[in-house]
């Protein structure tokens, strides 16, 4: 089994757009949405309805107001001021509050239960390119790294029992602990980069993370055309780490026309940037294999 995550320095490079395209190319694939706090992958690819599994991490506080004394130990020893009164006892304000659990320890009366908390929720979607994994994230909510790796194993799982033998990952974008744990221990990066100063400069910080846990990547410089001296350069540094490169595509407002209609560029057009991602699909087959034969 191969594992593909498609990623970028920062938001709005296109790299959704281009995972979309290359679940349309693949064949025996299953996909999967890694960006768990904007996850917009099943926008084009319009899974069918699906029941949601809830996602736990960490705790919350919960006062027992029959119990509840209203000593005020719990407001008095909570640094992150989550505690107040309400109705003349304490009430837990969920947004303030760290889960740290100092107040359930410090209660006198053991008034304070302190529960699983949901996150968010992930689910698997019937898509029309195969079998998808995906999640959301609640407003505000940490430990996003947690729940990309529970759907990378999700995924694995579904991969096997399903006879996949691709498993393509739609990345968040960065380089913080949701991008650490989609990247590591995968087969194959492929990072998508636009011709910019900070394109450029956010790809470095990309090409730096995915070295430091000995994952290979390959490099698509999306709207090349835009700054072609600028995508020179983005060439050049890959060509000084040794990176392929295996396309430059145009500025192609076809991505929005397909995107409007919920389809893949591939899918809405046979044109010059769905010819490029065709052969920029095959070449990344290549690469990965060479990879995996390494």
């Amino acid at each position: 089994m191969h594992e593909v995550v498609v990623i970028s320095g920062k938001g709005g490079t296109g790299k959704t757009s281009l995972t979309a395209a290359f679940a349309h190319l693949s064949r025996e694939t299953l996909l999967c949405d890694l960006d768990v706090d904007a996850p917009d992958l099943h926008l084009i690819l319009n899974p069918s309805p699906s029941p949601a599994e809830p996602f736990f991490s960490g705790f919350e506080p919960q006062i027992d107001r029959q119990t509840c004394t209203a000593c005020g130990t719990c407001a008095q020893m909570c640094r992150f001021d989550a505690i107040a009164e309400r109705e003349g006892k304490p009430w837990v304000d969920l947004i303030r509050c760290e889960g740290c659990g100092v107040c359930v320890h410090f209660c006198p009366e053991r008034a304070i239960a302190f529960s699983p908390k949901q996150c968010g929720q992930w689910r698997i979607s019937q898509t029309r390119f195969g079998p998808m994994v995906h999640a959301q994230l609640y407003p505000g909510e940490e430990n996003s790294g947690k729940l990309v790796a529970h759907l990378r194993k999700e995924a694995r799982q579904l991969a096997e029992s399903s006879g996949l033998r691709l498993i393509l990952s739609d990345g968040p974008p960065g380089i913080g602990c949701p991008v650490i744990s989609a990247l590591s221990g995968v087969d194959l990066a492929v990072m998508v980069t636009e011709p910019t100063p900070s394109g450029l400069h956010d790809l470095k910080r990309v090409v730096e993370l995915s070295d430091h846990f000995k994952v290979p990547a390959a490099v698509i410089i999306n709207k090349s055309d835009l700054n072609a001296s600028m995508a020179d350069d983005i060439s050049s540094f890959c060509a000084s780490r040794g990176i392929p490169v295996p396309t430059r595509l145009p500025h192609d407002t076809g991505f929005v026309h397909a995107m409007v209609q919920g389809r893949t560029i591939t899918e809405h057009e046979d044109g010059v940037t769905s010819r490029h991602l065709r052969s920029a699909w095959a070449d990344i087959l290549k690469t990965l294999h060479a990879v995996k034969a390494a």
